[in-house]
């Protein structure tokens, strides 16, 4: 073989990776072209608005109920009979974990009891939510 074939084929070995740079590139800006011309309407999605029912603005009081250094179940009272027959959804974080559980509200309200499904570890700030889901 001449020299001359051994650096044509240099240059071959070169140009590949550039080729398949300019295919990729190609094919991108393809895409980002048909994703340009997708129309938008403001009428298909968050033209409306529906007024959220609540069965209470009042304060409820929330308590951790422990089993040693940990979390098993919280205590969530103050719930008015407007509430009743709702599922109540309580979620826990301690900042390196969290669980959750639901249960019923008695149909006259007061208080309920949220077993969580995984004892969580008590932290000097948990963080409780609350949702009511119904009645």
């Amino acid at each position: 073989m001449a020299a001359g074939d051994n650096g044509v084929t240099r240059r071959a070995d070169r140009m590949w990776p550039r080729i398949i740079g300019l295919v990729i590139i190609g094919a991108a800006s393809a895409s980002l072209g048909a994703a340009a011309s997708v129309a938008v309407s403001s009428s298909t999605l968050g033209a409306a608005r529906t007024a959220t029912p609540r069965c209470t603005v009042a304060g409820l009081t929330v308590f951790q109920n422990l089993s040693g250094a940990n979390v098993i179940s919280v205590t969530v009272g103050g719930l008015p009979a407007a509430c009743g027959t709702a599922t109540l959804q309580v979620t826990l974080n301690n900042g390196a974990a969290n669980a959750g559980g639901s249960a019923a509200v008695p149909a006259g309200g007061g208080s309920v009891v949220v077993t969580l499904g995984s004892a969580i570890a008590v932290a000097v700030a948990d963080q409780v939510d609350l949702v009511l889901v119904g009645p």
